[in-house]
This record gives structure tokens, sequence and C-alpha cells, in this order.
């Protein structure tokens, strides 16, 4: 296997948002599709969060295994195994029928997809590590996350539409399972990777697992690595609360149903965090990526308990979710931008995975405590919940960072 010292020459900045498309969808088929749909079914709001909760799970574990990635076929093959096998996992929990007998059931089939679909993610994460350039870090950011939170939006959005309007559940899999495969034609434009770094071929599987470790463990002893991880295990700019305002119960706190959800947390919302991801990716390439993370997870903090306070009615419901979602897509290409700058290059995929684990883990336990929070005190005290956590994080984080600077 050959090394370089310059990056591989990238592919068009839009590829990456093509190729992230069946990642996002599948996060927008359970958090919007099929967690709508929960609460019309015999589940409580508790129940339907756990539906988000089983596929977010595996996003803060696959750190186990995103060095199969780095060691094994090439990110081209993955993401091609991946989203054929992603595919089959909508298609397959959308067969099943909603209800409080089948949800164990569910809730298996949505984890396992979710395990196998981080691994389109991290095929894409390494090909952007080898290929982009340091200069242009923050526009790869933009188009990597539109791709992301735009799928989330496409299979939250359409596929909402297609479980409400089609005569079986397993059509609107069967039609979602075929957009994520189509996805696979932007491969044709991204260029066969060579691992920085890397040992040669012949020194075998082992040499390339302790090159990804010592890769690894240099990326956490440095400063912006220990920064970003610390920053990320804080509930700091998760967007947590959006998918428990797709439930239909807590949307009808505000007199929101189906054709609301469907648009401000689905199709729409797609469009509007894509917006957003490019504002971030823009600011990034201006300021500190960590001090554009840590300013906005302010603002959707303000956003969250403004929500809250104000009156429960469709237009706070739509108004608040545009500026929510423009927000959240802001905070992920901020945090793609935090982490592209402290990994390098090398083992992208256990680098970049590592560390979107880290901030997944906050993503994944506020997720179901907010859920356990709007049923048991309602719609309003969940968004102050997530208000309150998210600006105590952010002042954790800036306590941390003072006094490391104060230290040298």
């Amino acid at each position: 296997m050959t090394t370089s010292t310059a990056p591989t020459h990238a592919p068009p900045p839009a590829v990456w948002a093509v190729l992230m498309l069946p990642f996002g969808a599948l996060t927008g088929f359970v958090s919007v599709g099929l967690t709508f749909m929960a609460t019309k079914h015999g589940l409580s709001i508790t129940d339907g969060a756990l539906l988000n909760g089983a596929n977010v799970l595996s996003q803060w574990l696959k750190w186990l295994w995103a060095p199969l990635v780095d060691v094994t076929l090439t990110p081209r093959r993955w993401h091609v195994l991946a989203t054929v096998c992603t595919g089959l996992g909508v298609l397959a929990m959308s067969l099943i029928p909603l209800g409080p007998a089948t949800l164990g059931l569910l809730l298996v089939v949505i984890a396992l997809t979710s395990l196998v679909n981080s691994l389109v993610g991290m095929a894409v994460e390494a090909s952007v590590a080898a290929t982009v350039a340091p200069a242009q870090v923050g526009r790869a950011s933009a188009w990597l996350q539109a791709g992301n939170l735009g799928g989330a939006g496409l299979g939250g959005g359409l596929g909402l539409m297609l479980l409400e309007v089609l005569p079986a559940h397993w059509m609107a899999g069967a039609v979602m399972a075929v957009v994520m495969l189509a996805c696979c034609g932007a491969l044709y434009w991204v260029p066969p990777i060579e691992r920085h770094g890397a040992p040669p071929a012949h020194e075998g599987a082992w040499a390339h697992v302790r090159w990804v470790v010592g890769d690894l463990w240099a990326t956490l002893r440095s400063r912006g690595g220990a920064l970003a991880a610390l920053l990320f295990m804080l509930p700091v700019g998760t967007g947590a609360a959006a998918s428990v305002l797709t439930q239909a119960a807590v949307a009808a706190h505000w007199g929101a149903g189906a054709g609301e959800v469907a648009l401000m947390q689905g199709t729409l919302a797609g469009v509007i965090t894509a917006g957003g991801c490019f504002i971030g990716g823009w600011w990034c390439q201006r300021r500190a990526p960590r001090g554009v993370y840590m300013i906005i997870s302010l603002a959707l903090a303000a956003v969250a308990s403004g929500m809250a306070l104000a009156p429960a009615t469709v237009a706070t419901y739509v108004v608040a979710s545009c500026v929510y979602n423009l927000g959240v897509g802001i905070a992920y290409a901020g945090f793609t931008a935090v982490t592209r700058e402290a990994i390098g290059r090398g083992a992208g995929a256990t680098k970049y995975s590592l560390l979107a684990s880290i901030s997944n883990f906050p993503i994944w336990w506020l997720g179901l405590l907010l859920g356990w929070v709007a049923d048991e005190r309602g719609a309003a005290a969940m968004l102050h919940t997530e208000a309150l956590l998210g600006a105590l994080g952010v002042g954790v984080f800036a306590l941390a960072a003072w006094r490391w600077r104060a230290k040298g």
C-alpha cells in the first residue's frame, strides 16, 4: 500500500452530500416517520423515544468497529456493502407492525440496521480525511453534514408521507431502500484512497491495527484532540429535542399534526438544516470551529426555551422549528470542522468515529431523558431541560479550556 504526504485529489464537495444521504435517511425514517406513527399505534412518548434511542445506540459505540474500515477492504466497498444492508434493514423494520407487542422486535431491528449504517458514515469520513486539504475543511464539513441532515429530512419527510399514504408500510420501506441504493452512484467521483502513514500491505493486519491504535492515541494526546473529546462529551449542540418534537402527542401541544411534523421535522427541516450546514461551514472557514460550536450551542438553548415560553400555537411550532433546525445545521457543521481539525489524516474512520461516538452519547441519553420529561412534565418542561443542560455544558467547557490555558 502506498502512502503520500499530500492529500489525494478530492472529488467535487457535493459528492460528500450524496454519499452521506443513506446515513442520514435512516435516522430520519426512524426519528420522524416511525416515531410519529408510534403514539398513533398505542405506544407512549417514552416508547417512541426508545425507537430513536435504539438508532443512536450504535452511533456512540461505533468506535469499537470503526478500525474495520481503516484496516480491511476499501472505503468504496464498505460504502456499497453497508448501504445495501441498510436498505434491507429499513425494509425489514417497515414490515413489522407498530404496537406494544412488537416493540422489542422493532428495537432490535433498528439497532442492528443502525450498526450497519454506521459503516456508511465511516466510509465517507475516511474518504474525506484522506482527500480534503486543511484549507477546505469548512467547505467539506458543510457538504458532508448537508447530506447527513438533508438525508434525515428526506428520510423523515418522505418516509412519514409514504407511511401515511401508501396502503402498506412495507412499500414505504421499499421506496426508501431504492433511494438509498441510488446514492452509491456518487462513488464514481471518489478516487482510490491512500492511507497516509499506513504500513505496507505485506506486513499484515496486525501491523495495520498497531498503526490505527498509535495514530488514535497520538490524536487524543494532542491539545486539539483532547479539547474536542471534552466538548463532545457535554450535552451541547445536540439537537436532541428534535426527535421528541416529532411525536404526535408532543406536537399536539402546539396543535400540530402529521402535515406540520412531516414538513417541519422532515422535508423542510432537511432543507433548512442543510442551509445551516453551509452557514456553519462558511463560519468555520473564518473563525475557530470550537468557538463557533459553543456559540451556536448557546443559541440553540435560547431557541428551545423561547419555544417553550411562546404561545402554544401551530405558528410557534413552525417558526421555532425552522430556527431550531437552522441552528442544528450550523452546530453539525461546526462539529465536523472541529473533528476534522483535530484528527488530521491517517486512520480517518477510526479517529472520526471515536469523536463522533463521544458526541452521540449525550444525544442518546439526552433524547431518552427529554422523552421521559415530556411524558411526565409536558413539552415545555422538556424544552427548558434541554436549554438548561446545554447552557451548563458550555459553561463547563469554557471553564475547563480556560484552566487548561492558564496551566500552559
